[in-house]
Parts: C-alpha cells; structure tokens; sequence
C-alpha cells in the first residue's frame, strides 16, 4: 500500500489529500501496533491490539481484515496476527516518520509528551517535502 500523502500523483487539493491521509492512517497504525507486539511478544492477537489502540475486538478485527485485504497481514489459526513483508516495512516506515516529527517538535521547544501526542495526528498528513524539511532539521541538530 503506499504511501498515498506522500504520493506527488495524487490530487492536491488538500481536503481530498486529508480524506486520504485519514484511511492510510488507520491501517499505518494498526501495522505499526502489530510490529510493536510482534517484537514485544513475538507475536499480535486481536485481543492485545484491541487493548492496545483502546477498541472493542470486533473493531480490532475489522481493521485487521482489512490489513489482510490489502496485503499487509496475515494470520494462522490459534496463533495471533503477522504482518507481511510488505506490512513491516509499512510498519518501519511509520515508526520512522513517527520519531523524525517528534524529534522536529521538541527541537521546535514542544514538552516531549505532548510531542509524542501530536506527532501521532501529523505524521499521517505531513508531505514527503515537509517530512524531508523536518528530517534536515533534526539531522543538523544532530551534527551540532
């Protein structure tokens, strides 16, 4: 699945771009929990992500089909839920994005916590031009 507000082909106008960025964002969290439980526990089951995102299991479930619709997940009966090869790497790629918009907020003065809140909504939006400002921005800080 790509990446769709990161995708230049897309329409600009910026309430279809939202609209879009906001059916990414749920599978891009779902994959990105998924991969957390997987390397906390070697393994997903539909109970612990439900708990996790704070959903009922059938809500869980629903989102979880839908990763299995779009080739991102898989499961095996009796076991829990395991992202696919393309799964992970959606998973790496949103956990990246993800620590390069909270390091930008916290450059930018942002209490961390609250850094770590934001980032989750604005990292589902922000453009590849933005997010590649932002990695510059934290990288030079870096080099400091």
């Amino acid at each position: 699945m790509p990446d769709t507000f990161l995708d230049e082909t897309k329409p600009e106008n910026r309430f279809a771009r939202a609209r879009e960025a906001q059916s990414a964002a749920l599978l891009e969290d779902y994959a990105e929990m998924i991969g957390d439980l997987i390397e906390e526990l070697g393994e997903a089951r539909v109970a612990d992500i439900a708990k996790r995102m704070g959903v009922s299991q059938p809500t869980a479930t629903k989102s979880v089909a839908r990763l299995k619709r779009e080739g991102l997940a898989t499961s095996r009966p009796y076991r829990g839920i395991f992202l696919t090869e393309e799964g992970t790497a959606l998973a790496t790629r949103v956990r990246a994005r993800h620590r390069t918009v909270v390091e930008f907020l916290i450059k930018m003065g942002v209490p961390e916590d609250i850094a770590e809140l934001d980032a989750e909504g604005i990292e589902h939006h922000v453009s590849q031009v933005t997010l590649t400002v932002f990695e510059k921005v934290v990288a030079d800080d870096k080099g400091d």
